[in-house]
């Protein structure tokens, strides 16, 4: 495993530095438990769980040790490398990819590279970050949020520095391509592409302008815009036409006029008096709603379907070949287009929702929210799929499209946060009792009760089990049989046996 870079890591040493309690027992774990990991010695492996196990893994070429319970773990899954103690501390990383991961009470400090980007952050209010662009030049951004921004880098000309509210700029931050502001609300200056809005006290007053746009607002007093169509070069290189627009407002939301796509094949036109009505007409869509939300009538000629809204989203209807609604909120519900499916009976008792394609199918059933969560992704062209069952907070069960399969119980925060690993590398290990996973293209099995109190794996060849921090040993394959009570060997039906007999 290469021990010796768990020192050499300029990551670990500053974590050590900045917190040197911490880093002073995540040396003596790795003094205690690092020399324990040996891949090669995965097949035979220790077996004195929960004390110190070591153990192959079943779903992919690699070993993992786990010790004392579920407060450490180091795990080598072909290139990537993983070791935790958790809930405190864990990092992974890959030399292949160049990628590297470490949590200090996740999600309270996270540190995040990839190549020449990295990213470190407290709460997502503390924050340091670096970057290298495609021409070679590097950048460094230090954020304390909302209050200072600051960005250095070897181009001058990107260089910015913000101290919220009194004074700033901002480049490339909060979706916007530049953000210059003084004594914020008094004035504040946003550019996002050509478009430049300049408010004063902010959001009563601002002043727009643009390529072929001017426009400005009072606000919620009045307001207008105005943009002529203009023709643009896309990603591609192709040039297109951007539709204008005109847009009107007296006391918003009480009375909008609203004319967009102008220039275009599908002008659109939309005029509203809260809460009376809401009429919008183009060649493709019109719709009127009358005393809002109370009734609204939908006629979509390019979806080609009608629909009805008494009073929306309680009471919904719709029908045509582009969609088939049917509502009544909350007792039932169906709605069907080309692409996706949903249903509810007596929501949120029961939930469906599907979303299909050419070469994708995902469907999904729920029942309360997560307490119950049945999710089937399938690969349409290979016939390939993947499945994950959770019943919170009772247990999670994981198959992927090779068919790799995983039960883990208990699961009290993976049902509501499915996809991500920190989570399963930080915390599943504290309340994972029982832990089984099989790989059927090896014919590995493994399972684990209470941190491997008791454990069973078993490969096309060979089956070991492991009882009572190793007291009841027993193992099987192709150089016999073996059982250990209490370290005392009390069954060898192997070769050495056999020649002793004789």
């Amino acid at each position: 495993m290469q021990n010796s870079r768990f020192y050499r890591d300029p990551i670990l040493v500053s974590s050590a530095k900045v917190y040197p309690r911490l880093g002073r027992l995540l040396l003596v774990w790795l003094v205690l438990f690092s020399a324990t990991v040996d891949c090669s010695r995965a097949d035979g492996g220790l077996s004195m769980g929960p004390l110190l196990d070591t153990f192959p893994l079943t779903l992919s070429p690699g070993c993992r040790t786990e010790a004392l319970g579920p407060l450490f773990y180091s795990e080598k899954a072909e290139e990537q490398r993983t070791w935790a103690i958790p809930p405190l501390l864990s990092r992974m990383w890959d030399p292949a990819t160049d990628f590297n991961q470490l949590d200090l009470a996740y999600p309270l400090v996270t540190y995040r590279r990839f190549g020449t980007e990295y990213r470190w952050h407290v709460l997502q209010v503390f924050s340091f970050a670096g970057s290298q662009d495609s021409q070679g030049e590097n950048s460094g951004r230090f954020t304390l949020f909302p209050f200072y921004f600051q960005q250095r880098s070897t181009d001058s000309n990107a260089n910015y520095t913000a101290v919220f509210p009194i004074y700033g700029h901002l480049q490339n931050r909060l979706f916007r391509d530049d953000i210059f502001f003084v004594m914020f609300p008094i004035y504040g200056r946003s550019r996002k592409q050509d478009v430049v809005t300049d408010n004063y006290v902010y959001p009563f007053f601002h002043l727009r302008h643009g390529d072929s746009l001017r426009g400005w607002q009072l606000w919620p007093l009045a307001g207008h815009e105005h943009q002529d169509p203009v023709t643009r070069t896309n990603g591609f290189g192709d040039t297109e036409l951007s539709g204008g627009h005109d847009e009107i407002f007296v006391l918003w939301p009480s009375w909008m006029l609203k004319k967009s796509g102008i220039g275009t094949e599908n002008p659109q036109w939309e005029q509203t008096l809260l809460p009376f009505y809401d009429v919008f007409r183009s060649p493709q869509r019109d719709s009127t709603t009358v005393i809002w939300p109370v009734f609204a009538h939908v006629t979509d000629r390019d979806k080609k379907y009608r629909e009805w809204q008494i009073p929306w989203p309680l009471i919904v209807f719709a029908r045509g070949e582009g969609k088939t609604t049917s509502r009544v909120w909350p007792l039932f519900g169906r709605a069907q287009t080309k692409y996706l499916e949903s249903e509810f009976c007596l929501w949120p008792i029961y939930g469906y929702t599907r979303a299909h394609a050419d070469a994708f199918d995902r469907e999904r059933t729920r029942i309360l929210f997560f307490l119950y969560s049945d999710t089937v992704q399938k690969n349409v062209e290979t016939g390939e799929a993947q499945r994950r069952i959770d019943l919170w907070p009772l247990f999670t069960h994981t198959r992927d499209y090779n068919g790799n399969s995983r039960l883990q119980i208990l699961a009290p925060l993976e049902p509501f946060l499915p996809f991500s690993p920190a989570i399963e590398r930080n915390y599943s290990p504290l309340w994972s009792i029982w832990r089984a996973e099989k790989n059927p293209r090896t014919g590995a099995t493994h399972e684990s009760l209470l941190w491997n109190l008791y454990r069973f794996d078993t490969t096309s060849q060979s089956t070991k089990c492991s009882i009572l921090l190793g007291l009841v040993q027993y193992q099987s394959g192709s150089q016999g049989k073996r059982l250990r009570l209490l370290s005392v060997p009390v069954l060898n039906t192997g070769p050495a046996a056999d020649l002793h007999q004789k």
